[in-house]
């Protein structure tokens, strides 16, 4: 790993960083709240109130772009213009296009939000933005590329670190995708049509929905947990080759696999075996890259006795193992004409969401937070708190989705001696009615963690405030008796 703190940190541009992940943590907040109401009104449909406005159909997107792109995206815009700073050695080559950068996504965020509860949307899974956003978001994306780019040509290191190599392939991934898949025909400025249409949307769309989780939510954290866990852990990552192995079989695979989410469709059997077979394949890479950051702690296993944030970190990773498990069984043929369109899909997705890309999420904020303002965290006994807080979520939230989902699949696939189905469709809602309790329960604790977390890192800066404040006025002190 390059000598990453050899350079004086007034070299690098960390205002930016401080921006991203103070945003993160507001729309995390926000995002998490919105999917614990939304999840409550499945559960208690009085929730809706009748306003359109914040009914689920309405939330839901809500939810999923505040977490994914909201959260995630302002914590990736965090960690790789502070990776990528810290290990090149170089700053980011202007403070306008950054800035550039931080204003643009958010307000994009925000008024897609906005869009979706006025009753704006494309329909698109993870793509429900209207085209003026859709512009706009290729142009705050082409200054990011350059902006990390231009970090990396200008390095004083002879090495790019292997987490910007996993920053670059999202990046670039991510313009392909969106680009893509969001070809369409404008007829206002608020409603736009496809330029697929049948079967050939499907695919372009899960194309684009599964790469998504591919790479913005997975290789980018990759990136993310290449710099983390090395660092907190004090340790060199377990094997640097394997990180090069991991990094070019998880980029090659991962393009080909959408389609498993379209097995019993209308689309081509040939295209939905190809995308199994790789599903399948890409168990491989994925434990590969585990299995490194795990053993990165090799020599260091006491740190999981006194270090929270090292909890927070590992566990991560042993979600990643289990949710990368998990996805390809569930694109087997077999088992996916079980799960197919029931909550057991609800579960995997938020094993990795919450499980893999929120917890390594804030083990890396705990990490970065106070090397930003210069102090020590307000409280490491809060971290425990919010460790335990969302494990126990995570926990009830997946368990409880894997018992709907089976439960689910089963009963719609139940036949009787006569060969009619065994249960009407409102017996199946009626039976996932405590599961949708139990998942509630599950986001609150998360909630609740992630409140907490919020509290602690406002703290942290509170208390730098006074640091330097008693620091400067010791020092003022010191000049007027001279």
């Amino acid at each position: 790993m390059a000598h990453s703190a050899a350079a004086p940190a007034e070299q690098y541009n960390y205002d930016i960083v401080r921006k991203f992940t103070i945003m993160a943590m507001v729309w995390g907040v926000l995002g998490m709240s919105a999917g614990l109401y939304a999840a409550s009104e499945l559960a208690w449909p009085f929730l809706n109130f009748d306003i359109p406005q914040i009914t689920f159909g309405r939330l839901r997107p809500v939810h999923t772009t505040l977490v994914i792109f909201g959260f995630g995206g302002c914590a990736l815009f965090a960690t790789s213009y502070y990776v990528v700073q810290r290990t090149c050695q170089a700053r980011l080559p202007s403070n306008v296009l950054a800035d550039f950068t931080f204003y643009g996504w958010n307000v994009g965020v925000l008024l897609g939000v906005l869009s979706y509860m006025a009753g704006f949307s494309q329909g698109k899974e993870y793509a429900e933005f209207e085209w003026p956003l859709d512009l706009a978001i290729v142009a705050v994306w082409v200054v990011y590329f350059y902006n990390f780019v231009s970090v990396i040509v200008r390095r004083s290191q002879p090495h790019i670190y292997v987490a910007n190599w996993f920053y670059l392939a999202f990046i670039l991934a991510t313009a392909i995708l969106h680009i893509f898949n969001n070809i369409s025909v404008p007829v206002s400025l608020t409603k736009s049509y496809s330029m697929y249409a049948g079967v050939q949307d499907a695919m372009t769309q899960w194309w684009y929905g599964h790469n998504a989780v591919g790479f913005f939510l997975t290789a980018a954290f990759l990136g993310m947990m290449y710099y983390f866990v090395p660092k907190q852990a004090g340790r060199p990552v377990y094997s640097y080759r394997l990180s090069i192995i991991h990094f070019w079989a998880l980029i090659f695979l991962y393009m080909w696999v959408g389609a498993h989410h379209l097995h019993w469709t209308a689309l081509p059997d040939w295209v939905s075996t190809l995308s199994a077979t790789f599903s399948v394949l890409l168990l491989l890479p994925s434990w590969g890259g585990m299995i490194n950051g795990i053993m990165t702690l090799s020599g260091a296993w006491d740190k999981l006795r006194s270090d929270p944030i090292m909890l927070f970190l590992i566990t991560s990773m042993s979600f990643y193992g289990m949710s990368t498990f998990e996805g390809p069984l569930m694109s087997l043929k077999s088992v996916n004409a079980l799960s197919h369109y029931t909550d057991w899909t609800i579960g995997h997705v938020h094993s990795g969401a919450l499980g893999w890309v929120a917890l390594v999420s804030f083990g890396s904020f705990y990490h970065l937070f106070p090397r930003l303002y210069d102090t020590r965290i307000h409280s490491t006994k809060l971290i425990y708190v919010h460790f335990w807080l969302a494990t126990v979520g995570i926990v009830l939230y997946i368990t409880s989705m894997w018992v709907a989902g089976i439960g689910q699949g089963l009963m719609l696939r139940g036949f009787d001696d006569y060969g009619n189905l065994a249960y009407s469709f409102i017996e199946t809602v009626e039976f996932l009615h405590k599961p949708y309790v139990w998942r509630a329960i599950g986001g609150a604790f998360f909630v609740a963690g992630i409140l907490l977390m919020a509290y602690n890192l406002v703290m942290t800066a509170l208390d730098a405030r006074r640091e330097r404040s008693k620091l400067e006025a010791k020092l003022a002190a010191k000049l007027a008796r001279t």
